[in-house]
């Protein structure tokens, strides 16, 4: 199973999904998906994107549980 811990990297940075949105140009909608953990797959333009906004790797915002 894999966890998206984005919001706890939007914390960590002191930053909105708003914010983040606007910044890597995709819609609050679908950062939303990808927050929640119910998306199928995320393209690695917008995983690089997040990861440079964020200023992190992207094992900080995904991982893997048994």
């Amino acid at each position: 199973m894999i966890v998206v811990n984005l919001d706890v990297m939007l914390a960590k940075r002191k930053m909105t999904a708003g914010e983040l949105s606007a910044r890597i140009g995709i819609t609050q909608a679908n950062l939303s998906i990808l927050r929640s953990g119910k998306a199928k797959a995320i393209r690695f333009s917008t995983l690089e994107a997040i990861c440079r906004e964020l200023e992190c790797q992207p094992a900080d915002i995904l991982e893997y549980k048994d």
